[in-house]
């Protein structure tokens, strides 16, 4: 029996996708739940896993762009499977290779007799030795097999086309996927080893007139095309104006410090930095709903509903998962629910459903070191804020400079709907709450 492998609907919006990466060889056997491959679209990247155990046979090759429903592959189970896995080859024994009288015999013509071989004339006293049959005329030595990581028809296509083009030996690169086979990222690790290594050689010489630059080019991924689309779409179609501001982080960090042992004990969730922000918004909006509102043509849609984006860079593109209703949610369930986005990325796992509906967006750019930046808006949405990295600064507070942990932070907003003023105290709201973060308990 053959269980097909079809590309699965991520959306109605999504009609294809890019086969990325296989995780397997063709011929290779796998388990039920086992990843086959990886699909990109212009929204998700999606893992498809096995439906069967079996022997897996491909049909597409990694990097094709195929339609949603596409038979990419089939498991053979089963009696099949067995039959498509090819029997190791026997060994032939010395003694099975013998003269055969008969072939003389078939090669002669019909009614008429090979002559017999001429004996050969011995000396006197020297032993007879029989002479040598055709059949044990020695054979050349089988070649050597290449080594493991070098076998060209182990490598998949994406790692063919890298090693070719930065003219690697595949056999210098140990391989980290299954039964040894060398993968992309051994690949692109072996070259920042190599980049990263002195270079002891002599400099080469210079490249001829003529001879191609060492440049690369790559298509742009879906998720990457999206991206730049919205990007531009929200440069072009909104009128983005952005108001800065700092915080002094200390009582957040003080609380976080002081419960945040409890608080993993009973919820066994960390306490981070984010909820405090997201619970902070969310009072925030209530009290600014123009920020939470999109424009429609000529009207202005105001949302009775608070779904927070959470910015979240991933190896292939930023992604904008939705926290539904954080209105109703507590620390631990916001905590909660970044923690399992973060693990739907990181396996390939996030569905286009994940990614819909948000109201506003908050994005962390301190996570990656960032002191200040602009954050661009995530169309149609009106609002998004920008938070950065903690740093220790001196501030004036009672007429007395004092080192305090500042955080600055940036909204960026649609000035056709939200006004100034509007947006300076949305955002010193924000400011207010996470300095005294009693006052979101207390709901003042």
């Amino acid at each position: 029996m053959a269980v097909e492998i079809k590309i699965p609907g991520v959306g109605e919006s999504v009609q294809e996708a890019i086969l990325a990466q296989w995780y397997k060889a063709d011929g290779e056997t796998v388990k039920r739940e086992d990843p086959l491959f990886v699909i990109e679209t212009d929204k998700v990247t999606l893992e498809v896993v096995a439906e069967a155990d079996g022997v897996l046979k491909i049909l597409v090759r990694e990097g094709e762009t195929v339609a949603i429903g596409t038979v990419v592959g089939t498991i053979l189970t089963g009696g099949e499977a067995a039959a498509e896995t090819p029997a190791p080859p026997k060994e032939a024994a010395p003694e099975a290779i013998k003269d055969r009288p008969d072939r003389r015999a078939e090669a002669a013509p019909p009614g008429k007799k090979l002559p017999e071989k001429a004996a050969p004339v011995k000396a006197p006293g020297e032993k007879t030795e029989k002479p040598p049959r055709e059949a044990e005329t020695p054979r050349e030595a089988p070649q050597a097999a290449p080594e493991a990581g070098g076998d060209e028809a182990d490598l998949s296509p994406s790692v063919r086309r890298l090693a070719a083009l930065h003219r690697i030996d595949p056999g210098r690169i140990k391989g980290s996927g299954p039964g040894g086979r060398i993968t992309k990222g051994d690949v692109l690790l072996y070259l920042e080893a190599r980049a990263a290594a002195p270079d002891k050689a002599p400099s080469a010489p210079a490249a001829p007139a003529g001879a191609s630059p060492a440049v690369e080019r790559k298509p742009m991924s879906p998720i990457r095309k999206r991206i730049a689309a919205r990007l531009l779409e929200a440069k072009q179609n909104t009128a983005m104006l952005t108001t800065f501001n700092d915080i002094d982080m200390s009582r957040t960090m003080e609380i976080r410090s002081r419960y945040k042992d409890e608080f993993k004990k009973k919820h066994d969730v960390a306490l981070g930095f984010m909820s405090f922000f997201i619970q902070a918004s969310v009072r925030a909006l209530m009290e600014f709903p123009q920020i939470n509102a999109f424009i429609d043509g000529d009207d202005i849609v105001f949302h009775h509903y608070y779904h927070i984006g959470i910015a979240v860079g991933s190896p292939r593109g930023l992604v904008v998962p939705v926290i539904r209703d954080a209105d109703r949610m507590g620390f631990a369930d916001i905590e909660r629910a970044i923690i399992d986005y973060v693990a739907k990325i990181q396996e390939n796992r996030l569905e286009l459903s994940d990614l819909e509906g948000a109201t506003f967006t908050i994005t962390n750019g301190g996570v990656f070191g960032s002191l200040l930046s602009t954050p661009i808006l995530n169309p149609p949405q009106s609002g998004i804020l920008g938070m950065h990295r903690i740093e220790k600064r001196p501030v004036v507070i009672d007429n007395e400079i004092v080192i305090r942990p500042m955080m600055y932070v940036a909204l960026s907003y649609d000035h056709r709907i939200v006004d100034g003023r509007e947006a300076v105290t949305f955002l010193k709201r924000i400011k207010e709450m996470v300095e005294n973060p009693e006052r979101m308990l207390m709901e003042v």
